[in-house]
């Protein structure tokens, strides 16, 4: 089927199902609000309570719901291209974990930090987890297996959490570091979106104009040094890309894991290996599933909330068995 039907009309398909679920995500939730009143907030100065909601509560999380749904897709795309790893997750590799102990660190020694230099504690600490986890995983002979991929990066995310916890413990900054590590959009401001968004922007461009690149990568690396390609240089900006991508996330939305594992999954099985359909359709389809999972967690013990990364966990668990019963025979 993936063959017969041309990418142009997947990517819409996509993108129509990814506006949809945004509709819904803007009218369900706590408060009565219909499909009128969206409308009405979004092309009218009128003022009223619910147009208030939806454009300053409603409509900043889930526009914030749809760039972080990209960018940990998209991240996890590149990672599983780069190591052909089909366990491959921002969240599993130690990014996010790294991302997570150092804004604990960041609150704990600077509470005056604003929201920009949170985010580049984060950078800091994607790539210190990151390069723990690759460390760690070339210490014996035989490459990066991904079995020894995922214990690297399941010790090192194990590790960091047990730092932020200590840090939040003994510098008593516990609940605003659990407030992260639960991950969520509560409290998502234009002015955090004004900041973050750029960076995501950039670094999916970034990735599309390298996804033929990856594709080769993503075969095989003699392969890659056969036609030509600097595949260290290549690496190098992925992974910046990578590191730019799960440090936004985090800085915003705390620890997402598992949507960097499964999306790019779905995206290749619809379009095929060619990175240069899975980038742009794992975009979609990330920004659709965050914004149901944050739509379900507002909704299923309204008006209490759900953690969303607990939503995320309950889907993408059973996933994450699925790919390691079946190893990678459908990856490579």
């Amino acid at each position: 089927m993936r063959q017969n039907i041309p990418f142009i009309y997947k990517l819409i398909v996509g993108a129509f199902l990814c506006l949809c679920m945004f509709v819904g995500a803007m009218v369900f939730g706590a408060a009565d609000i219909t499909v009128k009143d969206v409308w009405l907030a979004l092309t009218t100065a009128a003022t009223d309570k619910n147009f208030t909601i939806i454009r300053e509560i409603r409509l900043p999380r889930e526009v914030a719901a749809i760039f972080v749904g990209m960018a940990l897709s998209v991240a996890g795309a590149i990672m599983q291209g780069i190591t052909r790893n089909p366990l491959a997750d921002p969240g599993l590799l130690g990014l996010t974990a790294g991302a997570t102990a150092a804004n604990a660190i960041t609150l704990a020694f600077i509470p005056s930090a604003n929201f920009f230099a949170i985010m580049i504690a984060c950078f800091i600490g994607a790539g210190v987890g990151s390069l723990l986890v690759f460390g760690i995983g070339a210490t014996k002979k035989g490459g990066f297996s991904p079995l020894r991929i995922v214990l690297a990066g399941t010790a090192v995310s194990l590790f960091l959490y047990a730092v932020s916890d200590g840090v939040g413990i003994y510098f008593k900054t516990s609940k605003d570091v659990t407030m992260w590590t639960a991950g969520g959009l509560i409290g998502t401001s234009w002015g955090q979106l004004q900041m973050i968004v750029p960076f995501i922007i950039i670094g999916i461009i970034i990735a599309l104009l390298l996804s033929r690149q990856l594709t080769i990568l993503s075969l095989s690396e003699e392969v890659a040094i056969g036609l030509g390609q600097k595949i260290t240089y290549i690496k190098i900006i992925l992974f910046i890309v990578i590191i730019l991508l799960a440090g936004v996330s985090v800085a915003l939305v705390g620890n997402m894991a598992f949507i960097g594992l499964m999306v790019p999954h779905i995206a290749r099985a619809i379009v095929g290996r060619d990175y240069r359909y899975i980038i742009p359709f794992s975009a979609f389809v990330g920004a659709t599933f965050m914004l149901f999972a944050d739509t379900l967690g507002r909704t299923i013990n309204a008006p209490y909330e759900t953690p969303v990364v607990a939503i995320g966990a309950i889907l993408g668990l059973p996933f994450f068995l699925l790919i390691v019963r079946k190893g990678d025979k459908n990856f490579s």
